[in-house]
């Protein structure tokens, strides 16, 4: 389970939903963080997908991620899309979670996030849909 927070705004730029995704963000609402993984080799892709882009495998099936990882770089955005400009200056960062997979999000909070710290990834729910973000976390 990852923690969920609430933001009482719509989401900048709402993520884009499909049928196929629509488990991931219901699950994320639930405070679990899941993928999709090939059901004879096990690896994991993300985000998820109906085919493994590994063995181009069509039989895949969900798994929840522990939602821990650590941080691999991060920056500060000041100029952004228009979409963002309220949000001006935040901060991004790629993560490499602890079953291996690597992914890009925001990065919150006040704490300092230092290279090859520990992170962990929040569930967001904005007014209008659900994200998601890394922040530092405790040890």
């Amino acid at each position: 389970m990852i923690p969920v927070i609430s933001i009482n705004q719509p989401h900048p730029y709402p993520p884009r939903i499909t049928a196929f995704t629509q488990k991931f963000w219901n699950a994320l609402s639930e405070g679990r963080f899941i993928t999709t993984a090939s059901v004879d080799s096990g690896q994991l892709t993300f985000p998820p997908k109906p085919v493994s882009p590994h063995a181009w495998d069509e039989e895949v099936e969900w798994v929840e991620l522990s939602g821990r990882g650590r941080l691999y770089a991060h920056t500060t955005v000041h100029a952004s899309p228009t979409a963002f400009v309220g949000d001006l200056p935040y901060r991004i960062c790629i993560v490499d979670l602890e079953e291996g997979i690597r992914l890009a999000t925001r990065l919150i909070g006040d704490d300092p996030a230092t290279i090859d710290g520990p992170i962990e990834l929040v569930a967001i729910r904005y007014a209008d849909c659900m994200s998601y973000a890394a922040r530092a976390a405790s040890v």
